[in-house]
């Protein structure tokens, strides 16, 4: 596995972050939050994203997409994650959107993917539950016949840009009890459908957040349980660790940047050697991380038998950097780093949600182990 980008993926990366350096500066998410913005991203930037072909990478030619895979798509996360631009890639491109591609039927891909790669659509999915903690199988919301179709009752949390999706994806049980490892399936639920109530919720670092409350909601069952749900996830989590290091490698250079220029006693506080040695523990930190998500989204490409254990050594290694690397640049940044007028606050914030969305660094690591025998 070569963990370096080839002439293409350069190419990619440069394009992307020519365009998200002028089209969405980090000022932008600080004036979607102060305008208490009923979307909470730009549709419009959503639509010329779509037209550069990103949203398109992991899907195939037929469908409108690039035939590309997650290497090139988190080339595009990676830069997305240097300006946190809050725009719904993880929520539409690799949650519900992927359950369809692998899971949905001809029907149900005719009808939604064309329009998600134009950018005409925007999914999400709902799989977490109040007492899940992570784990996907662990599913009270039951689908039940009722004569005409499958009705869904039940409550999620967290689901992604869930107030302005247009079809969400639900996990719920057809068999079974709650912790069961078994009888999960699939089904798509169309906004406005009789009986689902969707709770907008803001996260702390203003990305959108949804709780859903099902009452016997009409749906369509998506083909695929448990463990296209599970693998589906990896995706999403190989696709958020690009980001988390877009994020982090953002902020490093910012505060060396600041490093070079502060000056104290004459002299830029750069030159300290405490300082030195504390930026050089987190460049080791982040080079880490860079190989870890590497890793990770080849074998997802390959789709290698090790491919779920890399997404999770990803995972733990970025959120345990992205936290450190915010932390350390708060502190190296003195006064002006508490400050909400500075930018840094941002990337801090958004250390702290990205850190526990799909697992934190304690899970991950444990499901490495797991997964590794031990």
């Amino acid at each position: 596995m070569q963990l370096v980008l080839n002439e293409d993926q350069e190419l990619l990366a440069k394009i992307a972050a020519d365009f998200v350096r002028e089209h969405s500066p980090v000022s932008r998410v600080r004036a979607l939050r102060d305008a208490k913005d009923p979307v909470g991203f730009s549709r419009e930037l959503w639509k010329q994203m779509a037209e550069l072909g990103w949203l398109g990478i992991p899907y195939p030619e037929s469908m409108g997409g690039a035939g590309l895979g997650f290497a090139e798509l988190a080339v595009v996360l990676e830069a997305l994650g240097r300006t946190l631009a809050p725009e719904p890639f993880l929520s539409t491109v690799l949650l519900g959107g992927q359950v369809l591609l692998r899971g949905g039927s001809d029907a149900q891909q005719a009808a939604w993917l064309p329009k998600l790669v134009k950018g005409e659509a925007i999914l999400t999915l709902a799989y977490q539950e109040p007492r899940s903690r992570y784990d996907p199988r662990r599913v009270a919301t039951r689908a039940e016949p009722d004569g005409t179709g499958l009705r869904l009752s039940g409550d999620k949390i967290q689901v992604l840009d869930g107030h302005v999706a247009d079809a969400l994806i639900v996990s719920a049980r057809t068999a079974g009890d709650e912790a069961d490892a078994d009888g999960v399936g699939l089904f798509l639920v169309r906004a406005g459908a009789e009986g689902l109530e969707v709770e907008r919720q803001l996260r702390i670092d203003s990305r959108n957040a949804s709780l859903l409350r099902l009452r016997r909601v009409p749906a369509e069952a998506v083909a695929g349980g448990a463990e296209l749900l599970e693998r589906v996830v990896d995706l999403a989590t190989a696709g958020l660790c690009a980001e988390m290091l877009g994020a982090m490698s953002e902020i490093f250079d910012v505060t060396l940047d600041y490093l070079r220029t502060r000056e104290q006693f004459g002299v830029p506080i750069g030159s300290f050697q405490a300082l030195k040695h504390r930026a050089a523990q987190l460049f080791i930190e982040i080079e880490l991380a860079r190989s870890a998500v590497m890793a990770a989204t080849r074998a997802l490409d390959e789709e290698l038998d090790d491919a779920s254990s890399l997404v999770s050594l990803a995972k733990a290694r970025c959120s345990d950097a992205f936290v450190r690397v915010g932390n350390e640049s708060i502190q190296m940044h003195g006064g002006i780093g508490m400050t909400d007028e500075y930018d840094m606050g941002f990337y801090l914030k958004r250390a702290r949600v990205a850190e526990l969305s799909f697992g934190d660094a304690a899970y991950h690591r444990d499901r490495w182990a797991r997964r590794s025998g031990y």
